[in-house]
Order: C-alpha cells, then sequence, then structure tokens
C-alpha cells in the first residue's frame, strides 16, 4: 500500500541518500518495534526502519542493532547498511527482494536445511557488538514486570526451579558463542530464490549457536523431525547432545521471550493481542518443562 503521511515525508527528506528524490513509499507488513518502509527513486530501492517502542524497557540497544546489522551484511546474509540517523530514529538499509517465509514454509525440507545453513553463514561472520543471555534477560524482564505491576501469566513463576536447571545443564558443556540474531522468527528469514537472507537485529548479540537453532524452532513451530533436520543442516550430522541442547534452549527462548509480550501487553500503544502473544510462548515452555522427557533432554544437554 503506497503511504503518503506528510510526517513520513518530513522525515525521509532529511535523510541525504532520499534528499531531492522523487520516490514512492510502501508501508511492509511486520515489525512490532519498527515500522519498515520501503522508499524507492530512480537510483535506490531502501527500506527506512523507523524505531518505535520503549527501546530501555525492553533492552534494545539501537547501536548495537546498526553495528550488528553492518556484521551481518559482511557475513553474506544481511541487507547492507545505507544510513543510521539515530537522532532521527531510523536505520537505513537496502531492500531485499525475496519471499518472507512464515511458519508453512518450513513444511518444505528443502526450506529446513537452507535455513539451518543461512543461520550457520550468519554465526561463521564477524563477531557481535555485545552478548546476549535470556537468563539474563528473563531475570530483566520479570523484574520489570513485577516493579510495574504488571499482570503475570498464572503460573509462570513455578517453573522457575525447572527454567534454571536448563541452566545448570547448558553450562557444562558450554562452548564459545557466536554472532547471533536471536530472534528469528519465520518472518526475518527473506529467500531470493538463491540465497536465504536474514533481518532484523534489535536482539542481536553474541550467544550460544543452540540458543539461535532453538529459538527459531520454537518460533517457526517445528516438529521434532524438522527441528533434527534444521540442526543436522547447520552441524553437517545428526548429534544428540546439540539436538537436546536445541530442545532445552527452544523451551528457555519460549518462557524468556514470554515475559516480552508480557511487557508489550501492559505498556505499547500498538493495536497488538500481545498478551495472546506472550501466553502461547510461556504454555508452550510450561508443556516442555513438565514433559516426560524433560529430565532426558536435561541429561544429554549435559553430554550424559
Amino acid at each position: 500500500m503506497t503511504l503518503v503521511d506528510g510526517e513520513v515525508e518530513a522525515l525521509l527528506d532529511r535523510i541525504p541518500v532520499l534528499q531531492g528524490l522523487p520516490r514512492s513509499v510502501h508501508e511492509l507488513p511486520g515489525g512490532l518495534t519498527n515500522q519498515n518502509l520501503r522508499v524507492t527513486t530512480p537510483s535506490h530501492d531502501l527500506v527506512v526502519r523507523r524505531f518505535r517502542g520503549d527501546a530501555e524497557l525492553l533492552g534494545i540497544d539501537r547501536h548495537a542493532e546498526h553495528l550488528n546489522t553492518v556484521a551481518a551484511a559482511k557475513a553474506g546474509v544481511g541487507a547492507p547498511v545505507v544510513d543510521f540517523r539515530p537522532d532521527l530514529g531510523v536505520l537505513v538499509i537496502g531492500f531485499v527482494d525475496g519471499t518472507t517465509y512464515d511458519n508453512s514454509s518450513f513444511d518444505d525440507p528443502d526450506v529446513v536445511r537452507r535455513a539451518g545453513l543461512a543461520i550457520r553463514r550468519l554465526h561463521e561472520g564477524p563477531r557481535f557488538t555485545g552478548d546476549f543471555d535470556m537468563f539474563a534477560r528473563q531475570a530483566r524482564y520479570l523484574r520489570t514486570v513485577q516493579e510495574h505491576g504488571y499482570p503475570l501469566f498464572d503460573g509462570y513463576t513455578e517453573h522457575d526451579d525447572a527454567f534454571h536447571r536448563v541452566e545448570r545443564a547448558l553450562a557444562v558443556r558450554a562452548g564459545a558463542t557466536v554472532p547471533c540474531n536471536n530472534d528469528l522468527l519465520a518472518g526475518n528469514f527473506l529467500d531470493d530464490g538463491t540465497k536465504v537472507w536474514l533481518i532484523d537485529y534489535e536482539y542481536s548479540g553474541n550467544n550460544d549457536a543452540c540458543f539461535e537453532l532453538g529459538n527459531t524452532s520454537t518460533e517457526c513451530d517445528l516438529d521434532d523431525d524438522q527441528v533434527e533436520a534444521l540442526v543436522t543442516a547447520y552441524y553437517g550430522r545428526p548429534d544428540r547432545t546439540h539436538l537436546a541442547r536445541v530442545r532445552v534452549q527452544a523451551l528457555v527462548s519460549a518462557y524468556g521471550w514470554s515475559l516480552w509480550g508480557a511487557i508489550q501487553s501492559a505498556a505499547s500503544s500498538i493495536d497488538f493481542d500481545f498478551d495472546t502473544w506472550g501466553l502461547e510462548r510461556f504454555e508452550k515452555a510450561a508443556r516442555g518443562f513438565t514433559s516426560d522427557r524433560f529430565a532426558r533432554l536435561l541429561a544429554e544437554t549435559a553430554g550424559e
């Protein structure tokens, strides 16, 4: 849909690469903490990402996002960065002309394989600015919920022990961290027919590769066989310990990000059902923490 908005046009006129040029502006779908505008001129096809939401409340570092987007481009999986204007609240990147995945895209085994290879390519690229640790972030989000008196999902804290049992199991064979996006829901994969691109680096930082794979598996609703295929594509072979680490990191992801939904539900003015979004993730984590296979996964994660 073509966007005609005086405020937007005034903003675009302050971005040097767009000044004085005829242009068309279309708002792209998605983006709960950004408004994404595709801006086309005779010489450029760009996406202007307008920051929105409370970055401090959600733990978003926009300067790190910029630097890590540059690093992802150097790794060959991120869109090129054209400009960064924190004073205007925008990041300008090149438009990637490709198909945006949804969860059903992963029903194709080749999509799962190519997604795993794209993730590995990101992880083999330049180190990111800053680290990401969902255990620390979950604690911060929980404090935010409690200090502000935001509603919390019934029974949430009853799973605190299971959550930290995962933390201890992961620490037994923890390896080096790698540059991770940490938010690879299906809509952050773009397929141009030749390669898969990874976009949106608001929560990026160096992290355990298995968190990235686990987060992807839970956000994209992969079944057990698809998770195994993703892990095999990434590592080049099936591996029981890595697979267990990915499965428990999926629970860590769902449990931690559910609080993001709780915060957004209480604090955001965006018209979106954040409460249901967060509840779905909490319930997914709770099922995993109370499943019959949880103890076995912990043992396999620790290499037993």
